[in-house]
């Protein structure tokens, strides 16, 4: 029986086993799905599918520079302690080299590692391992010199945190005092020409409703308004940032006084923005004694 694309898609869907995976158990079994499953049962290879639907919120950032172009990559783990395992850790390293390579990241699930794609590779990671793993983003940044940073690093290049900037200029030692910057003050944009107009709306209107609460003037409260803006670009845009190094300066004034131009930057967490789930155990114990 032939085996077709359709078929290692439905059993891929079943089972989260990799594609050579699920072509090689159809082959095995004659094309029988069902039989197929339980191939790749028998192999250990069917276990991923019931880790995919878990909250995988831990894990790891890694970072990587070659020339002018950095990337970086989140690969997200249930627990900590996996994280904490060197071969998770050495996945994750691969993962960013191959990131190099790749234009996205839907490229770099596709992008090949070691004879497999880098998708497969992390299903086959969760048989073995036994928790849920995803690679959930990666981000380029390029310029004329690129500088790394990871806070609190467990192994070369990865940790929670990983920052990337881009520089125009003679880096003196500058671009890693802003790549720590960048870490601790977390901006949400370079300029106020590079913030998100949504973010920049919302403020202003919130903005708004507290000052008319004051009870003031329309044209007081357009001075106050202009005032609070301007306070809350110093607080959200990288330039505009006090300096962590030495706070007398913005960044901006930082840079230009080290002869560099930051010209762009990335920060990556692990687990921002991922709501995860807080279990009750008190109630759950509660409901239990009640049968």
């Amino acid at each position: 029986m032939a085996i077709t694309a359709a078929m290692v898609k439905e059993l891929r869907d079943k089972t989260g086993a990799g594609m050579m995976d699920a072509k090689k158990a159809l082959t095995e079994t004659g094309g029988d799905m069902e039989a197929a499953v339980d191939w790749l049962r028998t192999k250990g290879l069917a276990k991923a599918a019931k880790k995919q639907g878990r909250t995988a919120a831990e894990g790891l950032v890694a970072v990587k520079v070659d020339g002018g172009r950095g990337v970086a990559v989140e690969v997200n783990s249930e627990t900590d302690f996996v994280a904490k395992n060197p071969e998770f850790q050495e996945m994750v390293g691969q993962i960013a080299e191959a990131a190099q390579g790749a234009g996205d990241l839907e490229a770099l699930k596709a992008a090949d590692l070691g004879g497999k794609s880098v998708a497969d590779v992390i299903t086959d990671k969760i048989a073995k391992i036994g928790e849920n793993l995803t690679l959930r983003r990666m981000a380029v940044v390029e310029g004329e010199k690129v500088v790394s940073y990871v806070h609190n690093a467990v192994a070369d290049g990865m940790g929670k945190i990983g920052v990337l900037v881009a520089l125009k200029g003679e880096d003196n030692g500058i671009g890693r005092q802003l790549a720590m910057h960048i870490a601790a003050a977390n901006p949400a944009a370079l300029s106020e020409e590079d913030l998100d107009p949504a973010i920049l709306e919302k403020e202003r209107q919130v903005q708004m409703e507290i000052a008319r609460e004051s009870g003031k003037p329309e044209q007081v409260i357009e001075k106050m308004i202009a005032g609070r803006m301007k306070k809350f670009l110093s607080e959200v845009t990288l330039l505009g940032q006090a300096f962590v190094i030495n706070p007398d300066q913005t960044v901006a004034e930082a840079a230009k006084e080290a002869g560099v131009e930051i010209t762009g930057f990335t920060r990556m967490e692990v687990g921002e923005g991922i709501e995860k789930k807080e279990d009750d155990f008190a109630a759950e114990v509660a409901k239990m004694t009640q049968g």
